[in-house]
């Protein structure tokens, strides 16, 4: 394609710039989802997956004076070419008190190296009846698009904003319409295929795979189906779905557990709200008769204080549920879901996450792709990233040591260049690039981040000769709508870049640049630039992470917490190829009524000195009071505990951790060692792996024979 098109004058990256990226998902379960369909087509097992065609993506980020500013993201503004409008497939999808069309787009997802090819449906919303000619003739423009424009609400926005009720009832709703849809499609086809009307036997053809708590009304939804149009009692559809549904948790944080309230749930689909409370009765009648304590019960309850439990129905309507990292799934079991897995023990797994190595190494570094089948003799890594383990043997081979920090080089000015085209700033490849790219979240420490940067601009205006490694500081990620304090950091990661870069006095020792949008085509040419990949939430936080993967897939080392799949990292390619610091999970528990961060902050005087930039007027706070937010989040916060996330705790050790990286990194043979030894150790994390492990292990299914 690209000698075609090169015949005819046309470059084909400027063609695939013009693309949008596909906004159906935006955060790690989107993309951690892309990699298992890809996985699957390509391993030949037969998977479909389901969702949501939004209409707009989570939002497109733009910067206004520091300030993330939202904007619509139409991503098939310019046409959606890879998907098929599959009208005559459409469901009904019933609420209180309207009908919706569920339209059906299938998405190809092509297997790599077979002649397999998967199906992503996504559904979006329409109405039956989406224009009345009477009413506009009637001069009522807006009542003849009513029933249009509601029903187009449902799956109009990626993460609609839910500060507030109506939010939080048409958040349910996206989640009840593709849920709904898309056990009837599950239906539809099975009876298709086997001709059993009655769904005497679906249990044994049947898998579903809940990703999250998003889709646990699936499993009340289809219990509905079950006993309203086919005539089953609750028992039997509850033995059928605890075959047929299995449940991922990718998160510890309570807000991401789901909990809803009954009149939200009533407002949505009052018969599921039924059922929920039928299935309650069922549970509390269960573990009495097993004899499990009032507390426990109360803890395991679907419906607890005028709320349903989300996780607690997937849990217990469930054949299995899993964890997304080994450290992760530990933790499920002696902490958030400790009163399940005591009585349920036999239901939990892990399945550590993974990334496809196709659109992660093969696709967004081709120099370093090239080099491995070269090294390796043949490309079966593609496939089988396993073999990797074989370039272990070059680690004291000076010639392909120096051939990677070459290739490194090459991408880190390649995205040095796309900076400068998309940010109007420039970064010298020469220096680190140490690089944070995720959703802007308090746990994930972006604050962290920015302090040491203020301690490391501090320390270069006492002396300016100061003998470090000139550094770039770069930044990516979106902050939820409403979520103050992460829009918080954001600006201020943005007012410390504004003064670094303009300050001629430190001689362009450190950068700090914020891109905007960061988004999955930025993230191509970012994993392969970064010389250190910051993985630094707080230890027990981070379910598991997989741009971590991706930068170790890169040959990046990790500068990180023992928190998530770091741990996994370490276990593979080991504690001297990469920086771990901070204290971990059993410290933290231990300390967590005791500790004192105001102690910490006065008896450390750097520490002080970048805590108190927040409050000094350094950087431009707008008279927005979200820097003094900030502080107060780290010393003072009324209504909680005072750093809640440790960042006080770990930031003299992730000092420590980050000068280890400056005195390191000038010996640039050892570096390299490290660089490759993550490279060759980053095997276990593809999505490959952890597709056959659920099919292996929870689906019970085999590739099919293509």
């Amino acid at each position: 394609a690209r000698e075609a098109l090169a015949d005819l004058g046309v470059d084909l990256d400027k063609i695939s710039e013009m693309e949008d990226d596909a906004a159906l998902g935006n955060g790690g379960l989107g993309r951690l989802a892309a990699c298992f369909m890809e996985s699957a087509a390509s391993q030949n097992y037969p998977l479909t997956g389901y969702g949501v065609r939004y209409r707009q993506g989570l939002f497109k980020q733009k910067f206004e004076d520091g300030f993330q500013v939202e904007e619509g993201d139409s991503w098939t503004k310019n046409g959606d070419p890879w998907s098929m409008r599959v009208e005559s497939e459409y469901q009904i999808v019933e609420f209180k008190d309207m009908k919706v069309r569920a339209i059906p787009y299938d998405y190809p997802i092509i297997g790599y190296g077979t002649e397999n090819i998967n199906t992503l449906r996504l559904w979006q919303s329409e109405a039956i009846n989406d224009f009345k000619l009477n009413k506009f003739n009637e001069f009522k423009y807006d009542e003849s698009v009513y029933e249009k424009n509601r029903a187009e609400d449902i799956t109009r926005v990626l993460y609609p904003n839910d500060s507030q009720r109506v939010g939080k009832v048409l958040r349910l709703r996206q989640q009840y319409f593709f849920s709904s849809a898309s056990i009837k499609d599950i239906i539809k086809c099975y009876k298709k295929s086997s001709g059993d009307e009655k769904l005497v036997k679906i249990e044994e053809k049947i898998r579903i795979q809940l990703n999250d708590t998003h889709p646990v009304i699936s499993i009340t939804e289809f219990i509905r189906i079950l006993i309203d149009e086919y005539g089953y009692k609750l028992g039997e559809a509850i033995d059928k779905s605890r075959v047929i549904f299995s449940y991922t948790n990718h998160t510890i944080l309570q807000e991401a557990l789901e909990s809803w309230e009954l009149s939200i749930v009533e407002d949505t689909n009052p018969r599921n709200l039924e059922i929920m409370k039928l299935l309650d009765k069922v549970l509390l009648e269960d573990f009495t008769n097993h004899g499990f304590s009032d507390e426990e019960i109360e803890n395991m309850r679907i419906i607890k204080d005028n709320n349903v439990k989300m996780a607690n129905l997937g849990l217990y309507l469930s054949h299995t549920v899993n964890g997304v990292a080994e450290l992760h799934t530990e933790i499920l079991k002696n902490s958030v879901l400790k009163d399940w897995y005591k009585y349920f023990p036999e239901k939990f797994q892990n399945k550590t996450n993974g990334v496809t190595p196709r659109r992660w190494l093969l696709l967004s570094n081709p120099e370093l792709s090239e080099m491995i089948t070269e090294l390796l003799g043949s490309d079966e890594w593609v496939t089988d990233l396993t073999k990797l383990k074989g370039l272990e043997e070059y680690i004291d081979d000076e010639a392909v040591l120096d051939r990677l920090m070459d290739i490194k080089h090459a991408k880190k000015e390649q995205l040095a260049q796309y900076i400068y085209e998309n940010e109007g700033i420039r970064i010298d490849p020469n220096s680190i690039f140490d690089i944070q790219v995720k959703r802007i979240h308090e746990y994930k420490r972006q604050l962290l981040n920015a302090l040491h940067i203020v301690y490391l601009y501090h320390r270069l205006k006492e002396d300016p000769n100061l003998d470090i490694i000139p550094r770039t500081f770069i930044f990516g990620g979106k902050a939820a709508p409403g979520y103050f304090r992460a829009k918080s950091v954001i600006k201020f990661i943005n007012e410390i870049a504004n003064v670094i870069n303009n300050d001629l006095t430190i001689k362009d020792k450190i950068k700090v640049v914020f891109i905007e949008n960061f988004r999955v085509s930025y993230g191509e040419r970012i994993y392969p630039a970064a010389d250190v990949s910051e993985q630094i939430s707080t230890a027990g936080k981070e379910a598991s992470g997989t741009g971590n993967m991706k930068f170790m897939l890169n040959a990046a080392p990790t500068l990180g917490t023992y928190d998530g799949a770091n741990v996994e990292i370490v276990e593979e390619a080991g504690f001297d190829a990469n920086f771990i610091f901070g204290a971990r999970v059993e410290e933290l528990d231990r300390i967590r009524n005791e500790y004192k961060p105001m102690e910490i902050y006065l008896n450390d005087p750097e520490i002080k000195d970048a805590v108190d930039s927040l409050m000094s007027g350094e950087f431009k706070d707008n008279d927005t009071f979200m820097l003094f937010d900030l502080f107060n989040s780290l010393l003072k916060e009324d209504g909680g505990k005072a750093d809640q996330y440790f960042i006080l705790k770990d930031f003299r050790d992730y000092i420590n951790a980050q000068e280890e990286i400056d005195r390191e990194y000038r010996n640039r043979r050892e570096w390299a060692k490290k660089c490759l030894k993550n490279l060759a150790n980053s095997g276990k994390f593809t999505s490959d792996r952890t597709i056959k492990d659920y099919a292996e292990n929870i689906w019970e299914i085999e590739p099919a024979k293509i």
